[in-house]
């Protein structure tokens, strides 16, 4: 997109914080002036990339293996997580999430992508693991959620089946890698300044604020007090 500047989001579908911090960052953005000369673009980003395709375990269960905490410890964290995301008006229950690998999940993403939805997928995607409890590796899910913000059905599956957008997703995850991304989510402002974790909104708002000045000064259009006279436009029209 021409004249905005790019936040670019390093992301997992299965990382609660993630939706957390897209709540936080949309909170900041309705209070920000220049709001409509920003472009958000989603990077993919696997938390755990050794998930087998089928797994028979609940969130809790896996966590508990994941991290070596013992139930309790696990059931407390959920539990903080819950709270903090509805302290930003998400419902979590984690106690439906399904556990699935997310690869096919960022193919679906950086598909959506090129139709300019790619924020429309993050949402659906986050909505689906993390409140309504669906298995975001099914295929059938995937298509359902793709239609849902508006692909052709057919385009997708072909799409999810296509290295070119595994390559996408492997290209995102190496980039972040290069530029020092260890945890998501990972905020990357006009390629200057990076905001890590779900940091308040009021934090993103002053972050926003930080490099849209810098933006805004590198990329400055100028602008010509015009004296009219006789002339002859691109379309041929002479007068």
């Amino acid at each position: 997109m021409e004249n905005k500047m790019k936040i670019e989001i390093w992301s997992d579908v299965m990382c609660p914080f993630c939706y957390i911090g897209k709540r936080n960052l949309e909170a900041a953005l309705e209070q920000f002036e220049h709001k409509n000369n920003i472009e958000i673009i989603w990077k993919s980003f696997q938390l755990d990339p050794t998930i087998p395709d089928d797994v028979n375990e609940s969130h809790q269960e896996y966590l508990e293996k994941r991290i070596g905490l013992s139930a309790a410890q696990v059931k407390s964290m959920l539990d903080n997580v819950t709270q903090t995301a509805k302290n930003v008006g998400l419902d979590y229950d984690l106690d439906k999430s399904v556990v699935a690998n997310s690869f096919n999940a960022h193919k679906l993403i950086q598909f959506a992508k090129t139709k300019n939805l790619g924020d429309e997928a993050e949402e659906q995607l986050f909505k689906a693991f993390f409140i309504e409890g669906k298995n975001i590796n099914n295929l059938d899910t995937l298509l359902d959620l793709g239609k849902k913000i508006g692909l052709d059905v057919n385009e997708l599956k072909t799409a999810l089946n296509d290295e070119k957008y595994a390559n996408l997703v492997n290209q995102d995850i190496q980039e972040g890698q290069q530029i020092g991304v260890q945890g998501v989510p990972f905020f990357v402002l006009n390629r200057k300044y990076a905001v890590s974790g779900a940091q308040p909104s009021q934090l993103f708002l002053e972050s926003l604020e930080k490099s849209f000045d810098n933006w805004q000064t590198r990329n400055s259009i100028t602008k010509l007090d015009i004296t009219e006279g006789q002339s002859c436009t691109t379309d041929g029209i002479c007068d």
